[in-house]
């Protein structure tokens, strides 16, 4: 049954003394039931895309250490002349990149395990085969223990839960950016873009959510200018946590879905480099405290909380892509409404500024029901081109979408997890 929605939502205001009055953004769109597509290898994260020439490539899955789920090689790419035929390939036709090694726990170098969420092609490269693959990375007091000398590193003391049981910790995401010279069959890594130190860790007694103990994560990315603007989940306290002073409000104020940038020249020496939002500007170190997008917060009248607290709503997960039908930038996200990031709801966003700097970046309307399963646990929905030639011709992606799209998102159940779409998307202005 062709299901209609209006968002009619008010363009948040700058965050600086400018008091010009904003024209409401009214976006109409039908979300339409279709044939299920179930993609046939491991997804846990955005997915990361790309036209190199004319082939259309994807990089879904996981690699690296993990003491609490082992070592995984399931980060592959499968590749081939249209989005569907990409988007239907089998699991035997997923093939690994060479990636860069784990290091020991106290050596420099890759830590823990690491997901590609989004892909930035370097416009210089004639070829198209220049890539910088935005990863998140997981690590535990095991594997990046704390190092006094660069303060760099977790100390294994009032740990909190981990998603294993009682008895295992909590992971630490973090952000960093691959290299390829050739389209995506080797890896380089070339370092953390954004994170948060161990004086940030949000510790027992305060954290019982069951999800990590801070950090930065599950990111998505887009060009705008001479900066990529990275989109990602904070989770760390707004401030030094100590449990003596620790205030839940300030927690919650910090947190959850912000934006930094970095210079497309630095991506390849990204280290320090990158900025975090502020609230007036991008002026917060890549390690410091930033703000989050205002609009896209929970307020506590509606349920908002901390991320650290099990009964806290709050939204994470982003995707971003640009609207060519639109000339919009559209922003889904999931809803952690429990435990575990356990929710079953999807929600939209929009931003109507072609050009993101310091005073566009943040205008995000609230967040509006784009789709809710009750029973099912909902991650990482994203849009995706539907499979006609006009995909091919104007080499849309997930970043890069017109009129129609495809829906995608995790659907776990109790006993079951799979990357699926269901539904078709289609905007009208």
């Amino acid at each position: 049954m062709l299901k209609y929605l209006k968002l009619l939502a008010l363009l948040v205001p700058f965050f600086t003394m400018c008091t010009e009055k904003k024209e409401p953004l009214s976006v109409n769109f039908e979300l339409t039931k279709s044939s299920p597509i179930y993609f046939k290898s491991f997804v846990d994260c955005n997915m990361a895309e790309v036209w190199i020439g004319d082939t259309f490539r994807i990089f879904p899955g996981k690699y690296g250490e993990d003491p609490l789920w082992g070592y995984s090689n399931e980060l592959k790419f499968a590749e081939g002349k249209t989005v569907e035929e990409v988007f239907n390939r089998k699991f035997h036709e997923f093939v690994p990149p060479m990636m860069p090694p784990n290091v020991a726990p106290t050596a420099l170098g890759l830590h823990g395990a690491v997901w590609f969420e989004t892909v930035y092609q370097d416009k210089k490269d004639a070829t198209g085969k220049t890539l910088y693959a935005l990863y998140h990375n997981e690590n535990y007091p095991e594997t990046l223990p704390y190092n006094s000398t660069t303060g760099k590193g977790y100390i294994n003391k009032n740990w909190p839960q981990g998603l294993t049981g009682a008895k295992t910790p909590a992971a630490v995401c973090r952000i960093g950016i691959m290299k390829s010279t050739n389209g995506g069959h080797s890896w380089e890594n070339k370092g953390i873009v954004l994170e948060d130190n161990q004086e940030r860790m949000i510790l027992k007694p305060y954290n019982n959510s069951v999800t990590f103990a801070g950090g930065v994560g599950d990111p998505s990315a887009v060009a705008s200018g001479d900066y990529l603007y990275i989109f990602y989940g904070e989770y760390g306290y707004a401030g030094k946590y100590d449990s003596l002073t620790y205030d839940t409000k300030k927690e919650q104020a910090g947190q959850c879905i912000s934006m930094a940038r970095i210079k497309l020249a630095d991506l390849d020496q990204p280290t320090g480099k990158a900025k975090r939002w502020d609230g007036k500007n991008y002026a917060a170190q890549y390690d410091g405290i930033g703000q989050p997008i205002q609009s896209i917060q929970i307020p506590s009248s509606a349920g908002g909380g901390p991320s650290s607290n099990l009964n806290s709503k709050y939204y994470w997960g982003p995707s971003v892509s640009w609207n060519n039908y639109l000339k919009s930038w559209v922003m889904l996200m999931a809803k952690a409404e429990g435990a575990s990031w356990k929710g079953s709801s999807i929600y939209i966003s929009f931003n109507k500024n072609e050009v993101l700097d310091e005073t566009t970046s943040q205008n995000w309307t609230v967040p509006e029901l784009l789709l809710t399963k009750p029973g099912s646990t909902l991650w990482y929905p994203a849009l995706q081109p539907i499979g006609d030639p006009n995909a091919v011709v104007k080499k849309l992606t997930t970043f890069n979408l017109g009129e129609k799209a495809r829906l995608f998102y995790k659907d776990q159940t109790k006993d079951t997890a799979v990357y699926i779409s269901e539904y078709l998307i289609r905007f009208k202005k």
